[in-house]
């Protein structure tokens, strides 16, 4: 197995000093205020972190469930932005080893995030993958995110539907946490929404422009601007006029 070769906390060091390597002082002070993060940053990108996580898998294709939690782990304790970052690649990378006892390890991490930069590739790609696979068992956790008090777990509640809906899955889920959530004042939330709508819309979109003409008075300009974006040109004027006008359109 891979702990008896390399114990993971031996990995992870290994790629923190890779990340200090190639990331640029110059860089990091931008990336820290951008982000509004208290972490420490390394100046790494983002192509940078994925390449070392890349080359991690390569060197160790027979990754196991229990060494990528622990990698993950040892990744997040560092307390470094591009250290969390790469966790969470590897959780996408590895999304095939999680199932639903993962969620109150994801739930951790997403209230810990406090980042969209982090946040998102959790909730549109590891939760997302999860709902695509078992929807059973992770709608109902998701239907409780919905209503949590912090507004990232929100927020993931809504984009771990991105992905299924890409592939083709009802909106009924989404929908349905959306709607109480549309009135919102938090911009993360609006333009989530927003974001969800605007890609159902490349395939649905008479559903899209339904759900929203009655709903034209409630929604955010966020909102508004982000879902009407795929829709024909006909449709998204109307929408709009109606939304300028604070008036349902239907």
């Amino acid at each position: 197995m891979m702990t008896e070769m390399q114990p993971m906390k031996m990995i992870a060091d290994r790629i923190e000093e890779r990340l200090r390597e190639v990331g640029t002082p110059e860089r990091a002070p931008g990336e820290k205020r951008y982000l509004k993060s208290d972490l420490a940053f390394l100046g790494a990108t983002v192509g940078q972190i994925r390449d070392a996580v890349r080359d991690v898998a390569r060197a160790h294709p027979d990754l196991a469930h229990g060494e990528l939690v622990e990698l993950v782990e040892e990744l997040w304790s560092m307390s470094i932005h591009e250290g969390r970052m790469a966790a969470v690649l590897f959780l996408c990378r590895y999304g095939g080893l999680l199932n639903v006892d993962d969620l109150p390890l994801i739930e951790r991490l997403v209230r810990a995030s406090k980042t969209w930069a982090l946040v998102d590739y959790l909730a549109s790609d590891v939760l997302g993958s999860l709902v695509g696979h078992q929807p059973d068992d992770v709608s109902p956790v998701m239907d409780r995110w919905a209503t949590d008090d912090d507004f990232w777990i929100r927020r993931a509640s809504l984009l771990a539907e991105l992905r299924p809906i890409r592939g083709g899955a009802p909106l009924d889920r989404f929908l349905h946490r959306a709607e109480p959530m549309l009135g919102e004042k938090e911009f993360f939330i609006r333009k989530a929404i927003g974001w969800v709508l605007r890609e159902a819309a490349k395939r649905r979109p008479v559903e899209v422009t339904d759900w929203l003409a009655s709903r034209t008075h409630r929604a955010s300009g966020v909102t508004m601007r982000e879902a009407v974006r795929h829709l024909p040109v006909a449709e998204r004027e109307r929408l709009m006029d109606a939304y300028r006008a604070r008036r349902p359109l239907a």
